[in-house]
């Protein structure tokens, strides 16, 4: 019996490395790709019938060559590609368990690395909304803003009763991390803002419940269930990689540059995938 790593111990273990070691957005996607590559072939290695799938795959080789053989030969034709159909339902059927072993460190992974390549902080002295969606009602025109002495307001809030938010224009004059409270019918919280460059633990909103929503896009605790304030954001900027004058999303250049290192492992390993 194969004793799997634990997910979440690889996805900290790597994006601490990484994110550690490494300053350069660049070199950090090209790192971590060509671990995720090699550890998505070495766990569907331990985690899959090899035996199995090699047997699969080459059946499935002699029923599309048997296809081309006999073409002129419609019964045989016919009867190869009702084979195909159930050999590549036996072949997904076996590579579906290690897909998923695969799949979920992968996915902490890319959540934890986006907190740090999704978005960049906001530049000093540069304007950036502050967003908090309410309940409605009182709760709409009882929102305070209380704000730290290196974070200013440029503009009055703006209420939108349409969608029970307030906004507010605010700028920060000194690189670091700041807390702004809010307050909204006799009930605080908290929305941390980061201001400056190079790269930072970012949560570009806070939520109220939303569990999974909270899970893929915020990196703070949960406002409390009974609070007035249903999620409080910040319009963060996004990260775009250069490559040959070309800005990129990191998490495509990780899908393309981790594909390439699969198929490269796979080979080097003798995995069947």
């Amino acid at each position: 019996m194969n004793v799997l790593p634990n997910p979440l111990a690889i996805a900290s273990y790597v994006a601490a490395f990484s994110l550690s070691w490494l300053t350069s957005p660049l070199a950090i996607v090209i790192v971590v790709s060509l671990v995720v590559g090699m550890l998505m072939v070495v766990l569907f290695g331990y985690t899959s019938d090899q035996k199995a799938i090699g047997i699969a795959k080459d059946q499935l080789k002699a029923h599309l060559l048997a296809v081309r053989l006999y073409r002129d030969q419609i019964p045989v034709v016919m009867g190869s590609y009702g084979k195909i159909l159930r050999g590549t339902g036996r072949y997904l059927k076996l590579a579906f368990k290690p897909l998923l072993y695969v799949i979920i460190p992968i996915t902490l992974l890319m959540v934890q690395i986006d907190r740090y390549l999704g978005g960049t902080p906001i530049p000093s002295n540069a304007p950036f909304l502050l967003t908090v969606h309410t309940t409605g009602g009182v709760a709409l025109n009882d929102v305070t803003l209380d704000l730290p002495p290196e974070i200013s307001m440029t503009a009055p809030p703006v209420h939108v009763p349409s969608t029970n938010e307030i906004a507010w224009r605010l700028v920060g004059s000194k690189e670091g991390k700041y807390e702004m409270k809010i307050a909204a019918a006799g009930q605080a919280a908290a929305k941390v803002v980061c201001v400056g460059s190079g790269l930072a633990r970012i949560s570009t909103v806070r939520l109220r419940g939303h569990f999974w929503e909270r899970m893929f896009s915020s990196a703070e605790p949960a406002l409390l269930e009974n609070s007035p304030i249903e999620s409080i954001s910040i319009n963060y900027p996004d990260r775009n990689i250069e490559i040959a004058g070309y800005g990129m999303n990191w998490i495509w250049l990780f899908f393309v540059l981790s594909m390439v290192a699969g198929f490269i492992f796979k080979e080097v390993l003798g995995i069947k995938i």
